[in-house]
């Protein structure tokens, strides 16, 4: 399932308008500096005088211009370094400005055989075209760690969450040291999706590839592709972006109907990611037992033996917030649905 033209040049352009803004941030930055910084202007003027200097000085021959210009330039740089500083700016404030530090807003890196291959956030743009993704953008706007409450939580459902919002944060923080999966069960409206979304948004953050499914959308897909003979290659592509992206999410996982395709396809995909070190995150309303009934000694094995298992209990936060919005008085709402923001599905 390779990009259209039209979803290419839309990618590309996107690039160009961040080059664009990070360039105009950066001037932004310049004329501040100059305007609130005393000398740090001549300062920089300077460089290229120097430059000059030393130039002609080697083409007079002179073998100790190149390194006279090396330490002048060192010089001018540590007094640069020192105005921003005693002023309150950081050391880095006026470098080169990059949403991607990796390709520096091209799309592009060079690979190992030092041809130019495409970068991971090209990847997840072109992960989010293909397969429809922009509900991943959605829910991490309104479900991250920024946005996270205890609120709705007691005793020793408080206990559950607050021990599974220090999992999740590890995992991102460590997420490239190793190859680790989650796994979250428990009963409806803890907060599952809602740890699942906040780990997405800063894995996203991260340059990181990220494919969300709902589990019945999921093999719904599969099942178009696999029972048409004419997807065949879209399949092989799908499969490929599957068992390759950083992090797999599925969600909700046993609402979908279970049959052995479903069972044979979540092996596959369980046990390819395993073998490609890739990160899989689950979520599901199901019981360990249920998980056991309803899917293969396999699944059940690959899932309990290959996966962090995190139990998360409570009362639906969902019906929690919508009882309080109806009881709330008027001159509340507003509070409540800022609050209900950093809620759990």
């Amino acid at each position: 399932m390779a990009l259209t033209n039209s979803q290419y040049e839309a990618i590309i352009k996107e690039y160009e308008r961040t080059r664009d803004y990070n360039r105009q941030l950066l001037e932004s930055r310049r004329q501040q500096v100059y305007g609130s910084v005393p000398g740090y202007l001549e300062l920089e003027e300077s460089v290229s005088e120097v430059a000059s200097a030393a130039a002609r000085l080697m083409l007079e021959g002179d073998d100790t211009a190149q390194d006279t210009l090396k330490t002048r330039l060192s010089e001018i740089s540590q007094k640069r370094a020192r105005l921003l500083s005693d002023a309150g700016f950081s050391s880095d404030y006026l470098e080169p400005i990059y949403t991607c530090p990796d390709c520096q807003d091209t799309g592009y890196v060079a690979g190992e055989n030092g041809l130019k291959e495409k970068c991971r956030c090209f990847r997840q743009q072109e992960l989010s075209l293909r397969y429809a993704q922009s509900n991943i953008q959605d829910m991490i706007r309104r479900e991250n760690f920024s946005t996270l409450s205890y609120e709705y939580y007691q005793n020793e459902d408080l206990q559950h969450f607050k021990a599974a919002v220090t999992l999740c944060k590890d995992f991102t923080e460590n997420f490239k040291e190793g190859y680790r999966n989650l796994f979250f069960y428990g009963t409806v409206g803890t907060g599952k999706s809602f740890l699942s979304g906040c780990i997405a948004c800063e894995l996203l953050q991260a340059g990181f590839s990220v494919i969300y499914f709902s589990a019945s959308g999921l093999f719904d897909r599969l099942a178009r592709y696999a029972f048409d003979t004419r997807s065949r290659e879209a399949l092989q592509d799908f499969y490929e972006d599957l068992y390759q992206c950083d992090l797999l999410i599925i969600d909700d996982l046993g609402t979908e109907v279970t049959n052995s395709f479903v069972t044979s396809q979540l092996f596959a995909c369980l046990n390819e990611r395993s073998l490609r070190r890739k990160s899989t995150i689950i979520s599901t309303n199901l019981s360990l037992e249920e998980l056991r009934d309803r899917y293969s000694d396999r699944i059940f094995s690959r899932i309990t033996s290959k996966f962090s298992l995190c139990k998360l209990t409570g009362p639906d936060i969902r019906i929690y917030r919508k009882r309080m919005a109806n009881t709330a008085p008027v001159q509340d709402e507003i509070g409540i649905a800022d609050a209900a923001s950093a809620g759990a599905r």
